[in-house]
């Protein structure tokens, strides 16, 4: 790796990265490849560089055989072993972001030499810093005309990312992910971080990891693409995460080889779990099936209870169930979920999970009435839309996550609680009394704000205390009949009310609106 003596203004990193060491210095302990999630504003370029870096680094006709949807992939750079992982850019995938930055020990927080920071950068630097790892600043696109690196490193300094050599020690690159520019120097960075950090662990102990991906097969089953993080994953061993397990009968790498052991840092798809495992969550190695059922059944779920999103003490509650592709996917469905606000609406989930919404869906959403199940890029099976439709059950599919944001802020204020509000539109101050016949009165009076109209209803006030209230009959103005008289104008009219009116008195229109 690289000398550190070269770079001595790294040597902050020494200060903020023991807290990654999970296990104590012993003679099992040897140095794993680092694990690197790369962040930042969605068109700042972090894809292209990932692929930039796929494409050159990944052993020369493998790159093309790559499972994009395995989250990870290893890289080789001079001799040593990189996991970089992938981690979706937009907004609606914060939630994944910050997930992958708690498995990652180094981020490449990248900006653009362009567009400078915004606020999806400081989203992805919060994250890392509550992660409390150490990061790397790549100002890319240096390649276009636009490109302004001098103003992106004030713009960053002015945000608290303190570049070395501008006050601070972050280490930064400038790249060109789509020309390649520095991505060696960058790399170069990856290892010397790594080095600082004396990220080490033991292959000899029980493997354990990070579940970082979850999906469905319909024909192949429950699968999970896990980041072991020690000791060393062999097939015939057997897995449990929370309440999953899954016996290691077919493991295969970020290639989609098939494989019959894998170590720390490497990330690895298993399928045959017993039912879908929570993203984030940690996987224990097993020797026994036996002893992985046991583990399972002693994972505490209590924390697995009814979620309510909104005001607790909402006059409206909607049950919904959410089914998703990927559990990746359910995070972030969630997330948009808090989105919908009122102050008299909240939702409970009452069920989610990752696969095609099935008649269990409909028979859970039954249980709870006017509940809704919203489904993300996943089918909706025969017998479930068989059964949804005797019940009644709302059931809607969508493809772009927004579009659930739109659909459930529109069916709140169709359910909200409705309340009829009187709505104040203008005041009147009487200024004669002409006569009386029963309960009809004559007065003569000026607007002083707003207007007052016929057929309105009025509350009427004596030394600002409501006396009673009334409806304005006719209006006249110049001695004219009118219909609606405004600020500033005099006026006669006939109001309609068992209160008896006097000089000085003054008149509230209102009108009834429903919220």
């Amino acid at each position: 790796m690289t000398n550190l003596a070269n770079c001595p203004n790294l040597l902050y990193f020494y200060n903020v990265m023991p807290t990654m060491q999970t296990k104590p210095q012993t003679t099992t302990l040897i140095e794993r490849p680092p694990i690197v999630v790369v962040m930042g504003h969605i068109d700042h370029g972090k894809s292209t560089l990932l692929d930039y870096i796929r494409k050159t680094n990944v052993v020369s006709g493998e790159s093309g055989g790559i499972t994009q949807h395995l989250s990870a992939y290893e890289v080789r750079h001079k001799d040593n072993r990189i996991t970089f992982l992938d981690t979706p850019g937009h907004e609606a995938f914060s939630a994944m972001r910050s997930r992958g930055a708690r498995v990652a020990d180094i981020a490449i927080l990248v900006v653009s030499a362009e567009d400078s920071v915004k606020a999806q950068t400081l989203e992805a630097l919060e994250a890392i810093k509550k992660a409390s790892i150490p990061y790397i600043v790549a100002i890319n696109k240096i390649d276009k005309p636009n490109a302004n690196v001098p103003k992106v490193k004030n713009e960053l300094v002015e945000h608290g990312i303190y570049l070395e050599g501008f006050g601070g020690d972050v280490p930064y690159v400038e790249i060109s992910a789509k020309q390649g520019t520095n991505i060696t120097e960058l790399l170069d960075m990856v290892l010397l971080v790594a080095e600082l950090a004396e990220l080490k662990a033991d292959p000899n102990a029980s493997a354990q990891g990070i579940v970082i991906e979850s999906n469905v097969d319909p024909k192949k089953g429950i699968s999970a693409t896990l980041l072991v993080t020690d000791g060393t994953l062999r097939k015939g061993m057997c897995v449990v995460s929370g309440d999953s397990f899954s016996p290691v009968r077919y493991m295969e790498d970020f290639l989609g080889k098939e494989v019959e052991e894998a170590t720390f840092s490497s990330p690895v798809r298993i399928t045959g779990f017993n039912k879908v495992p929570d993203t984030g969550l940690t996987v224990l190695a097993c020797e026994s099936k036996k002893e992985a059922e046991e583990k399972a059944r002693e994972y505490d779920t209590t924390e697995q209870t009814k979620e309510i999103v909104g005001p607790e003490n909402a006059e409206l509650v909607i049950p919904i169930v959410f089914k998703t592709d990927a559990l990746g996917t359910l995070e972030a469905v969630q997330k948009e979920l808090g989105k919908v606000q009122h102050d008299k609406v909240s939702f409970r989930i009452i069920h989610k999970g990752v696969g095609d919404i099935t008649e269990n869906d409909i028979k859970v959403a039954s249980g709870s009435p006017n509940s809704i199940i919203i489904g993300f890029r996943v089918r909706v099976d025969s017998k479930a839309a068989s059964a949804a439709e005797k019940t009644g059950i709302t059931v809607k599919t969508f493809a772009i996550i927004y579009n659930i944001t739109d659909y459930l802020e529109e069916e709140v204020k169709k359910r909200a609680p409705k309340e009829e509000v009187e709505e104040r539109v203008g005041e009147a101050k009487i200024l004669k009394v002409f006569g009386k016949t029963k309960d009809k009165q004559v007065l003569g009076g000026k607007v002083t704000s707003g207007f007052i109209r016929v057929g309105g209803n009025v509350k009427i006030s004596r030394r600002e205390t409501e006396i009673g209230s009334g409806k304005i009959l006719e209006l006249q103005q110049q001695k004219i009949k009118a219909t609606e008289v405004k600020e500033g104008n005099e006026c006669g009219a006939m109001i309609e009310s068992k209160t008896e009116i006097a000089v000085g008195d003054t008149i509230a229109s209102f009108t009834t609106i429903i919220k």
